[in-house]
């Protein structure tokens, strides 16, 4: 980033100023030998089978149709936990609530967090609670730390890929961002969307049994899955090239994103996961994943191919070809 350059909202919506935010400005502070690749979670020593993860949850509104904060800050520690390969253990869970937030609400912010651990079969076993003046915070910010233990046999980076792999999207994209906005902006079409907010361990563990094949893993929250994948082909020798027809998105999802403007591969998801497997290991995978039902619309969406090398292509309904850039602007704040 430039000299004198100052924090704008952009730098916190999953694209292209909040890699750039990371990449040169946070990560070179804490960069290690142990620690090389930006990871949703690492091991707590080297060769550590234990994980570590942490964020934070500031999203708006706090309650959304389909969720709230509470719950969604439980699972998405979990789930950045999962696509590293662990199995969720426990979490910390820190609260910073605004001077006037109704405690009524924090109870069932609390409730559901609970609630989501109990069926992540994890436990929140430490926290902590600052209030700040009313008009200094954003009603309920939540910070979590999760620890897991590796079940995956297989490291999982994009430094795995191969040329043939197949990118695999789990589930239909964009609902829960859509449905935030939706609910944020009092929009009409908030009645037809509902988060697609899920605990992802369950589907994300039936494709471990892969092993080598299973290259890389990666739960496509801020920045949507065009994020994830401009993320995995950033300074590699190969490239991705998807097929438009394949990406699973629901008709509501499509409908309002063509009436607001916005492209499903963009927007946030907090139920879908990535993966890039072995193309032997494709139609197993699939199996895998199509017998859950988190994982019933699971879909190949795309192959890793050496022509178009550290970018993602995509070959339209029509036959064309567009570029998938990695998402820039705004995007959607307030997500997650």
């Amino acid at each position: 980033m430039k000299e004198g350059a100052l924090i704008r909202l952009e730098h916190g919506s999953g694209g292209a100023l909040s890699r750039d935010l990371v990449e040169s400005v946070i990560h070179p502070f804490f960069r290690s030998a142990a620690y090389p690749e930006l990871t949703d979670a690492s091991p707590v020593e080297t060769g550590s089978d234990f994980l570590m993860t942490t964020d934070g949850y500031v999203v708006d509104p706090p309650f959304f149709p389909g969720g709230n904060i509470g719950a969604l800050s439980v699972w998405g520690t979990c789930n950045d936990l999962a696509v590293c390969g662990a199995k969720p253990i426990c979490i910390s869970l820190a609260l910073v609530l605004e001077e006037g937030f109704a405690v009524a609400d924090l109870r069932k912010v609390l409730e559901s967090a609970a609630s989501a651990a109990r069926e992540a079969d994890t436990r929140i076993v430490t926290g902590d609670t600052k209030v700040v003046p009313r008009g200094k915070g954003g009603g309920i910010f939540i910070t979590t730390a999760g620890i897991g233990r590796r079940m995956c046999s297989a490291p999982l980076s994009p430094s795995r890929i191969q040329e043939g792999d197949s990118v695999i999207i789990s589930a239909p994209i964009g609902a829960h961002g859509l449905t935030v906005l939706a609910a944020r902006e009092s929009l009409p079409v908030a009645d037809a969307l509902r988060s697609d907010m899920a605990f992802l361990y369950p589907p994300v563990s039936l494709l471990f049994p892969l092993a080598e094949s299973l290259r890389f893993l990666r739960d496509a929250t801020r920045g949507g899955v065009a994020a994830v994948l401009n993320e995995a082909v950033h300074g590699a020798a190969w490239g991705i090239r998807m097929e438009e027809s394949e990406i699973p998105v629901s008709d509501e999802v499509r409908t309002v994103a063509d009436l607001l403007g916005l492209n499903p591969l963009e927007v946030a998801n907090e139920g879908v996961f990535v993966a890039v497997v072995g193309a032997r290991s494709e139609a197993a995978a699939l199996r895998a994943l199509q017998a859950h039902p988190l994982g019933r619309s699971a879909r190949c969406v795309g192959h890793v191919t050496a022509g178009n090398a550290g970018t993602v292509l995509m070959t339209t309904k029509i036959g064309g070809t567009r570029r998938v850039d990695f998402p820039r602007g705004l995007l959607l704040p307030r997500i997650c």
